[in-house]
């Protein structure tokens, strides 16, 4: 099942958004193989690490003679490719995109970074924050007279990063339907951050958002867009941005019938958030959702994920699954024909190896001798 089936890919072992992607295609049906390096054989609670879910893992020692000939052959038989090292490594292996695409013309090869495969810093190390920082979006992130607060590692490595990955490969396996040729991908987060931030770059040039954190529409300047502090120490969120729904959050709140500033009069957004701050404290997040949850006011409560999973509303939605004991977010977004199965837990490198290969059409014979000869483990 899942838009995907039929579509094979080979992936090379890595961490954060490479896996992510591969995940991605996965979850979407694809038959996505792993290959790690042989270090990587003693992996602990492989089954927790869900990035890796839905897809079978091999070990390969491409040091090993017969290492680069038996991944090509995989290459051959591959519809998409993806890595996340450094620029010149896959080359520096014997596994570029210039041999693969040689190798299979209609070759998808997709490339993870965080700089992207050209530029100044294309061989530096990074990571998200470091990413998100350059590509300016962390900047905006966070509250007025605060430091800029990461966003976790969702911008980059998820969002700027595995994401568009998944979906240039997906693209590009879609322009080969017309085309029948291959290419290279370079995905980098850089690029993928100040993509996601392309709304705010729009309305900064038009003058509807500065770079002082905090003081804008999104960024909890606006009273009525941010979380607030309830009776108990927990949050709950509003945004009711729409003039009719920000009316209803007031009829709700009782402060229909206060003189208050107009929604849009910002220079008063300090004194409403202030109001609005001692309103919710006057409550527990359980009373304000009784009062909210379920209106026009732009309301829910602020979860962890603990909690999140068991919300009503999740769990009607079946937006995550138990399987074998993990609760997991099932694929996402849904089809109507063609939904996906509920993704199988990760496996550790060599745990399926001799069932991986055949299905990939690999002899019997030739697994034995690859065995033999340490090729794969």
């Amino acid at each position: 099942m899942g838009p995907l089936k039929g579509v094979k890919i080979v992936e090379f072992a890595g961490i954060g958004p490479g896996p992510f992607c591969a995940m991605m295609l996965a979850d979407m049906g694809a038959e996505v193989l792993r290959i790690a390096r042989p270090q990587a054989l003693a992996v602990p609670n492989a089954g927790l690490d869900l990035l890796n879910r839905g897809r079978q893992c091999i070990s390969v020692d491409l040091k090993k003679p017969g290492g680069v000939p038996f991944v090509l052959d995989l290459v051959e038989r591959a519809d998409g490719l993806l890595e996340g090292f450094r620029p010149g490594v896959m080359e520096a292996l014997g596994v570029g995109p210039d041999v693969c695409l040689e190798r299979n013309p209609g070759l998808v090869y997709g490339r993870m970074t965080g700089w992207g495969q050209k530029g100044p810093l294309a061989q530096a190390a990074g990571h998200d924050i470091n990413y998100i920082a350059l590509a300016g979006a962390l900047d905006p992130i966070g509250r007025q007279g605060q430091p800029p607060t990461p966003p976790l590692n969702l911008v980059g490595d998820f969002g700027g990063g595995g994401m568009l990955l998944a979906y240039g490969m997906v693209c590009a396996l879609l322009e080969r339907e017309r085309s029948g040729k291959g290419q290279v991908v370079d995905a980098a987060m850089v690029d993928g951050a100040a993509v996601l931030m392309t709304l705010f770059h729009g309305m900064q040039q038009a003058g509807f958002w500065n770079d002082e954190r905090g003081t804008n529409l999104l960024d909890t300047g606006a009273h009525f867009y941010d979380a607030y502090e309830t009776k108990d120490g927990r949050y709950v969120s509003i945004g009711p941005i729409e003039p009719q729904f920000y009316a209803e959050l007031l009829r709700l709140l009782g402060l229909d019938k206060e003189d208050l500033p107009g929604q849009w009069d910002q220079p008063a957004w300090p004194a409403l958030k202030e109001r609005f701050g001692r309103l919710f404290r006057t409550k527990t997040c359980e009373e304000w959702c009784k009062i909210l949850e379920g209106t026009d006011a732009c309301f829910a409560p602020v979860l962890p994920l603990t909690e999140a999973r068991h919300h009503p509303h999740i769990r009607a939605r079946g937006t995550f699954v138990e399987v074998d004991g993990v609760m997991q977010a099932r694929p996402a977004p849904r089809f109507s024909r063609t939904d996906p199965e509920t993704p199988q837990l990760p496996t550790a490198p060599g745990e399926h190896t001799r069932e991986a290969l055949s299905s990939w059409g690999i002899s019997a014979d030739e697994i034995a001798r690859l065995e033999r000869e340490k090729v794969i483990t």
